[in-house]
């Protein structure tokens, strides 16, 4: 044994578990009198932050919350979900962020699974809520978040719980010492993604991925202190990509949208003078193309991160001439969000707009949080050629790759065999070592940011009486980059159409996932009878 390892041992002076919600603490402690958290009228300092965050962690854990517990979350971005990200892990337990555009028998589907012990609900997203509780096969105590800043529309806004947030909170105990988590591998999060099972899978963080996670884009994004972020990426997503806990780490200005409209958009960069935002491509897409009347002259340098589906060469160009500087980055749900980042070198910067776009397209390289991301053949595991050309899969391994699927152990073991993360999306190695993919072998269709699984949008349409066979595939889509759009196969004598298989869709699932076309005829099949979906997005681009 060599002298390094004698007598040199962990102990609670050299190895504290690492955790983000330390970041909260020192901030608080540094720069109590800054500016952390602005909502329309709402402002907080990051001492007031920290006090509302132990505060509801306290009043958490007097309703018996604590280690390893679920607590759900189904808000828009305000501050109370920014809060969660620390009071709910503050007791040991774990923050499961709900997107709010589900539809109630997933949101039921959600809350049975992950075995949530409270709900924190925004009351404008009641009608669902409401409906998701009734199929639940559990009674589960629920707060709700009140907004007086909310455009509540019909029977929106109906209190469903025994508590606002604000009396909950004011229940707990100020001077309440949180908990710090024993090991750095406990679980912190718990996010459903989209799976080609139609089901969502869980997908759980921890405090140590978190940590890191947090750490990536400060370097990869060249984030100062201080900047002020607009927080238009939606908090549910991937907990808004770590941000909750990068911002405080950076003693950041936090500037709350609940609805992502350009002129709000252009409103709080022009207030707050904003330096950076986040957003999927339509969000870009949703700026560059404002009404003049809607826009505002920025005034300085606005970053801005986008993720999913690349960017078209003409939203760049749009985007550029109003000021802002866009870098794309690719990730998972089961990487904590982007791992991958288009790393920008000077010298293409001589480079014509097409030739820049095309550069900008590509997925790009690791993170700095990211030990390994390769290409490679999945059937070998070796890796493919520096050629553009010759595909293989994104495989990831490191610290930021996800625990695993709660209660999902095949998942589990499937997505990481022999050593790496499988991410199902396929891609080519560029002689730089840049990385661009080319397909998802997932079928997830990314529409709008959101992920949609094919599998689950073809098992609800096959219910239909005049539907023998069915294939979704996604449908490039100027908006929204993708969406979804149904193949069908009529049985004998049946007819339906268009129209009605949509309006179909409309009473059956969430808006985001119904499909904008659908298609009539017999489906092209392989000799064993497995439809041929890249011979259907052949036909979905064409129409």
């Amino acid at each position: 044994m060599s002298n390094f390892d004698q007598n040199l041992d962990k102990n609670s002076s050299n190895f504290i578990p690492l955790s983000p919600i330390t970041f909260l603490e020192r901030v608080k402690d540094v720069y109590p009198d800054y500016e952390s958290v602005i909502y329309g009228k709402r402002t907080y300092t990051w001492k007031q932050t920290y006090e509302r965050c132990t505060r509801f962690a306290s009043a958490l854990e007097k309703q018996g919350i604590g280690v390893s517990d679920t607590v759900s979350i189904l808000a828009a971005n305000t501050p109370e979900l920014f809060e969660a990200h620390y009071s709910i892990p503050m007791t040991g337990a774990v923050i499961n962020t709900i997107n709010i555009r589900l539809d109630p028998q997933t949101i039921s589907y959600i809350l049975e699974h992950s075995d949530a012990k409270l709900f924190i609900v925004d009351t404008q997203f009641s009608p669902v809520i409401k409906e998701a509780l009734k199929q639940l096969n559990k009674k589960i105590p629920v707060i709700d978040i009140v907004d007086d800043q909310a455009q509540l529309k019909g029977d929106e806004g109906e209190r469903l719980g025994s508590w606002t947030y604000e009396e909950f909170l004011s229940s707990g105990n100020k001077n309440y010492e949180w908990k710090r988590p024993k090991d750095e591998w406990q679980a912190i999060s718990l996010s459903y993604t989209s799976g080609t099972t139609g089901k969502p899978k869980g997908v759980v963080y921890h405090h140590r991925g978190s940590y890191l996670m947090s750490m990536g884009s400060v370097v990869a994004w060249n984030m100062p202190n201080r900047l002020t972020y607009l927080y238009t990426v939606p908090m549910f997503h991937c907990n808004g990509w770590g941000y909750p806990w990068t911002t405080a780490l950076l003693n950041a200005k936090v500037i709350c949208c609940r609805y992502i409209v350009a002129k709000d958009i252009y409103n709080l960069i022009d207030k707050h003078s904003v330096t950076h935002f986040g957003g999927a491509p339509i969000v870009l897409n949703l700026i560059a193309n404002a009404k003049e009347e809607d826009k505002k002259i920025i005034k300085h340098k606005v970053y801005a991160m986008t993720a999913g589906a690349p960017p078209t060469s003409v939203i760049l160009g749009k985007m550029e001439k109003l000021g802002f500087e866009v870098t794309h980055v690719y990730g998972l749900t089961e990487t904590y969000g982007h791992m991958l980042h288009c790393a920008w070198n000077s010298s293409w910067d001589s480079l014509s707009d097409d030739e820049k776009s095309e550069i900008k397209a590509q997925q790009g390289v690791r993170y700095p949080n990211t030990e390994e991301v390769a290409v490679m053949f999945p059937e070998t595991y070796k890796h493919v050629p520096l050629d553009g050309k010759t595909i293989g899969e994104i495989m990831i391994r490191g610290n930021i790759v996800m625990k695993g699927y709660y209660k999902n152990k095949e998942a589990s073991d499937n997505a990481m065999k022999n050593g790496w993360f499988h991410s199902g999306d396929l891609a080519v190695m560029h002689p730089n070592g840049y990385i661009q993919i080319k397909d998802r072998s997932k079928d997830i269709i990314i529409s709008g940011g959101e992920n949609i699984s094919s599998v689950e949008v073809e098992n609800i349409i096959a219910k239909h009486d005049a539907v023998s066979l069915v294939a979704v595939v996604a449908k490039p889509d100027e908006k929204w980059g993708e969406t979804p759009c149904a193949f069908i196969e009529l049985k004998d004598g049946k007819k339906a159409t268009e129209e009605e298989i949509i309006q179909y869709c409309k009473e059956n699932m969430a808006g985001f996932k119904r499909p904008k076309h659908v298609i009539f005829g017999e489906l092209p099949k392989t000799s064993t009878g497995k439809i041929q979906k890249f011979e259907l997005r052949k036909k979905a681009k064409e129409k």
